[in-house]
């Protein structure tokens, strides 16, 4: 089993729910969130139901319909089904891939009512208007968006758990790790960079630690999201899929915001929201919006026509990148483990670290100023919003600059804390170096990107 941040999420939901709500496990496609429901089930509770609606026939979606306005005979025909005898206030019911009968999740509102057994609900493509157009979304479900594993599940999986440990004890202590266990900690995160971390990929390279084994599992999950934005991307999926297709090669520029006319000659912003709205809630992507004009409440000035987008998970960004030269891919792999200066590492690291702070529930934003005065001109790569122990920790914006080669400069830093003064709170440098500690500037190695 790979040990997963989201089950002490299952562990408090079940807690402090208490059978007063479902919880949605909602997500891409192969992040994990059926295993992590099964595992709870099997776990947790006394006895549990797994209900793929990929797998049961018409016939027990019909008497699922049949039997809902009488309880008593739907959770005796479900305990005949599965052959599972149901404990009161110590069973669960998972009603998986929900999304493929979205009558199930309007039932919910129901059952929960009912009280006598907890219900976990997992679904990709689950956030698609069109699969609850038809439907009352039940107040009663709680959500919980599971991503692909971070650097620090990826340490878990390869039996690094002592150096994930490490590496947290550091940087809440504010000292930076020996030399030997920094480089080690830099090639796995160059490691993960390049593996990801979907389960497939993750366990695919666990076993021998084969790149080329993990690649494989990435390419047939590209596959299945393409074909997922054929067959539900409706009169948009064309353009879905150029804009898809197209993130590697954005992400390459200096400039990693995407241009529209580069996807499709002619194009214009308000063309492509359909496109990023999709992308979005499918969870195959993180967006990034430029903020305007950063205070507390970064939303408030977000420029939703200008974005970034990074892919959800990096390991598919490195199959994507490097995929007209399968042949070389070996080649390639081990020129990003050795750091060889022919590789694109800046893309992969600024996309690994939008996952990172996806993970840890951060909306993603950016600041960028185009301007002929150069003291005006700067780019900065993220912007989250933290409490600031220089302000009795009042939150601040905490600039956040992404640096994958060991020479750089910080002029973006230096020109946003001169501009935005009080509003600035601590800036960070993440980079391929040990920690360092600044006044008001932290530049901390990339492996500790998990940690913000």
């Amino acid at each position: 089993m790979l040990k997963r941040k989201a089950y002490d999420h299952l562990l408090r939901w079940k807690r402090e729910s208490n059978g007063s709500s479902a919880l949605l496990i909602e997500g891409a496609r192969r992040v994990g969130k059926s295993y992590i429901a099964e595992e709870f089930g099997r776990n947790e509770y006394e006895s549990y139901v797994l209900v793929d609606f990929s797998l049961v026939s018409n016939e027990f979606k019909q008497t699922f319909i049949d039997t809902r306005t009488d309880l008593d005979s739907f959770f005796l025909y479900l305990a005949a089904q599965y052959g599972v005898t149901l404990k009161e206030r110590n069973s669960l019911v998972v009603f998986d891939e929900i999304q493929l009968f979205p009558p199930a999740r309007e039932f919910i509102k129901h059952l929960v009512a009912d009280g006598r057994y907890d219900y976990l609900e997992t679904g990709s493509l689950v956030s698609l208007e069109s699969m609850a157009a038809d439907i009352l979304i039940p107040s009663e479900e709680e959500s919980l968006r599971m991503s692909s594993l971070d650097f620090e599940e990826f340490l878990w999986a390869l039996g690094e758990e002592g150096l994930g440990n490490l590496i947290r004890q550091s940087f809440e202590e504010e000292r930076g790790l020996p030399d030997d266990l920094h480089r080690k900690a830099m090639r796995l995160w160059r490691e993960y960079v390049l593996v990801g971390g979907l389960p497939q990929a993750v366990l695919a390279y666990q076993k021998g630690r084969d790149m080329m084994a993990a690649d494989r599992a990435k390419r047939l999950v590209l596959k299945l999201y393409r074909e997922d934005i054929e067959k539900y991307g409706g009169s948009e999926a064309k353009r879905i899929k150029a804009v898809f297709d197209a993130i590697p090669g954005q992400l390459s520029k200096h400039e990693k915001k995407l241009v529209y006319t580069q996807v499709e000659e002619g194009s214009r912003s308000r063309e492509f929201m359909t496109a990023f709205s999709w992308l979005n809630d499918a969870a195959t992507v993180n967006l990034c919006t430029r903020c305007f004009d950063p205070a507390i409440g970064l939303a408030l000035s977000a420029d939703d026509s200008t974005v970034k987008c990074y892919l959800a998970d990096t390991g598919l960004l490195a199959t994507m990148a490097f995929s007209s030269i399968e042949a070389a891919m070996p080649d390639v792999y081990r020129q990003v483990l050795l750091g060889g200066v022919d590789v694109n590492e800046g893309m992969l690291a600024e996309n690994a670290v939008a996952q990172q702070l996806r993970s840890n529930g951060h909306p993603l934003f950016f600041y960028s100023k185009a301007s002929p005065d150069k003291n005006e001109r700067m780019e900065i790569d993220f912007l989250v919003v933290a409490p600031y122990p220089n302000a009795a920790l009042k939150p601040r914006i905490s600039p956040i600059e992404v640096k994958s080669s060991k020479r750089y400069t910080t002029v973006s830093l230096d020109k946003f804390k001169k501009k935005f003064g009080k509003r600035v709170g601590v800036q960070y440098v993440l980079h391929t170096r040990p920690y360092a500690s600044l006044p008001e500037r932290k530049c901390l190695p990339l492996y500790m990107a998990f940690c913000l």
